[in-house]
């Protein structure tokens, strides 16, 4: 999907530069690593934060799992020559309802992790595009494009306008919710 957003990006930019070069030349065009920005502002590395430590959490218990099955094999291994068949058969079938049960873990945190992600990172980035939209509009852009998305593989310092964003970003009055969360918890506590 990707690849196809490229294509697009280029035949869209041929198009313009084909039918009027004049018209070309005069367009406004920037970009903007929203990756960048998202991880560099204060609401943005709070969150990231946020799911790490979320991470770190489901990552034990999924490795507590692990181990468990891991000594429920070494078990099986070790106790296949004295157990009955039907025991031994009992202990592998035990034994795959519990691997199967700690995939199904796997895939359930991490669409919850997707999940979490996707909630943290919304606000952050409507409030990066509104910023967007105010630059855009103020300095007279006719295209603002996000780097990673829209197949740019370099462009002058001058017309990359992630550094801007974060400025403003951390600099606007009434930081997001996850900003003022913070600053009340920490408050909170003195």
């Amino acid at each position: 999907m990707s690849l196809q957003r490229h294509f697009i990006t280029l035949l869209a930019a041929v198009i313009v530069a084909t039918i009027s070069p004049t018209l070309f030349a005069q367009s406004r065009i920037a970009v903007v690593d929203l990756q960048r920005a998202l991880n560099e502002t204060e609401d943005g590395r709070a969150a990231k934060s946020r799911l790490k430590r979320l991470f770190r959490r489901r990552q034990r218990s999924l490795d507590e799992a692990q181990e468990k099955l891991k000594k429920m094999k070494e078990d099986i291994e070790r106790q296949k020559n004295i157990l009955s068949r039907e025991a031994l058969e009992s202990r592998l079938e035990e034994y795959q309802k519990a691997f199967i049960e700690l995939q199904s873990t796997y895939v359930e945190f991490q669409r919850e992790l997707a999940q979490k992600e996707a909630q943290l990172t919304k606000r952050i980035l409507e409030r990066m595009q509104e910023i967007l939209r105010r630059i855009g509009q103020s300095d007279n852009y006719d295209l603002i494009v996000e780097a990673n998305e829209g197949g740019v593989v370099w462009v002058p310092s001058n017309l990359d306008l992630t550094d801007e964003v974060i400025q403003r970003y951390n600099s606007e009055s009434g930081m997001s919710s996850m900003g003022s969360m913070r600053r009340s918890r920490m408050s909170s506590m003195e």
